[in-house]
């Protein structure tokens, strides 16, 4: 009838059988699509929703990762601890900083009151 014969191709890949496919992780596809969809709603300034959704697949994330919230959690005292040095350092400094505007605002003063 046609002019042009269709050729049939024969399949380059083996059909794969359910033994051979790996299993849907539906856990992690839920948790990527959470914290994609809640980025967007945070940039689409819709940030409550956003934040919530983003925090949920956080969540899903961190679900199978047992282990490693074991040692985040082992260190969580550690790193408390390195922040608080850190607060106290710069407490530290803003009030010697403090000091020294006090100090330079009186001599300033003193220099303009015996002007005047």
């Amino acid at each position: 009838m046609g002019a042009v014969t269709i050729l049939r191709r024969k399949k380059r890949y083996p059909e794969m059988t359910r033994e051979q496919s790996k299993p849907v992780d539906w856990v992690n596809v839920a948790a990527g699509s959470a914290l994609v969809v809640g980025g967007l709603l945070f940039l689409s300034e819709k940030r409550r929703a956003g934040l919530a959704l983003a925090a949920a697949g956080s969540a899903l994330a961190v679900i199978g990762e047992e282990e490693t919230l074991r040692k985040w959690w082992a260190q969580f005292p550690v790193v408390v601890d390195q922040v608080q040095s850190l607060v106290s350092q710069v407490q530290e400094r803003v009030s010697e900083f403090a000091a020294k505007r006090d100090s330079l605002h009186e001599v300033l003063t003193s220099v303009v009151g015996d002007r005047e």
